[in-house]
């Protein structure tokens, strides 16, 4: 009947009507992580730290949706899901690790069938340019932002349904990405291409992503690019919610497109699946959302 359906009866009823679409996506996603980090736990023990965390979760989100809440907490209850993702994102790491198998001498090789170069590792030196390296770099971190201020933007509108919409849209994307990630990682340039001439890096856009990505990268998590798939995800939900928000994401999600690659964080093919990813998810969302 739709996600919008959905939402209105989110309410009401038992404990399991309560829940929201993207809270079933993501307590069926931690299962599939709860049974990767035990059968892996032998090479990963880190892993073991991850039931309990998963547990918390689902101990928080009975709490969220047991009753109804007041301002505050139905706010808590919609946006959730993107103050999750920094520890979603680092759940790939840990059980990834560095003893796990990639995949990117077959990524490379369908890069070289699809663009007949290593684009990535060629790009930036067949087209130096600081400026282009300060704008793109600076392109590449404002996926935080394409991610997460429409969510707010709507909630300050007071749009319940886009806001749920829009985070739906865009953990479904991200759900794709990491499990992607899990059972098929790929290490990306960052790991497998010498680090770019330091020229290229002199910058503060470059300086502080390569800053966060020492911080809080997780091996083994390139293809698809979920930076890609996120954004374009987040710009067509922002685009059913406001056509002048979305509009205004295009620009900054195509340059994102671009510098992921021109910046040797990813693979171009990793860029084009991002971009199919993100765009199938969102698409289907939207349908099911008007269905």
């Amino acid at each position: 009947m739709g996600l919008a359906v959905g939402a209105e009866r989110a309410g009401t009823g038992s404990l399991f009507g309560r829940l929201l679409p993207v809270d079933r996506l993501l307590i069926a996603y931690l299962l599939v992580v709860t049974v990767v980090a035990i059968l892996r736990a032998p090479q990963e023990p880190a892993g073991w730290w991850l039931l309990p965390a998963h547990g918390l979760f689902l101990l928080l989100l009975f709490l969220l949706r047991r009753r109804p809440l007041g301002p505050a907490g139905r706010l808590l209850g919609d946006i959730y899901p993107l103050l999750l993702l920094v520890g979603l994102y680092g759940e790939i790491g840990i059980l990834n690790g560095r003893s796990v198998a990639v995949h990117d001498e077959m990524v490379r090789q369908w890069e070289m069938a699809l663009f007949g170069a290593q684009v990535s590792r060629e790009w930036w030196q067949a087209m130096p340019s600081r400026f282009l390296s300060a704008v793109l770099h600076g392109a590449y971190f404002s996926y935080y932002l394409i991610v997460s201020v429409p969510a707010f933007v709507f909630l300050r509108r007071g749009q319940t349904d886009q806001v749920r919409h829009f985070v739906f849209a865009v953990m479904t994307t991200f759900v794709v990405c990491y499990l992607c990630f899990l059972f098929f990682p790929v290490a990306g340039p960052y790991y497998t291409f010498p680090r770019p001439d330091p020229w290229f890096t002199d910058n503060g856009p470059a300086r502080l992503v390569y800053a966060t990505l020492a911080a809080a990268s997780s091996y083994g998590a390139a293809f698809p690019s979920s930076h890609v798939a996120a954004a374009v995800a987040a710009t067509v939900a922002a685009l059913r919610g406001s056509r002048a928000i979305g509009l205004g994401l295009i620009v900054p999600t195509v340059l994102l497109t671009i510098g992921v690659v021109y910046c040797q964080m990813h693979y171009g093919v990793d860029a084009v699946a991002g971009a199919v990813v993100g765009g199938l998810v969102a698409v289907g969302c939207w349908r099911a959302t008007i269905g």
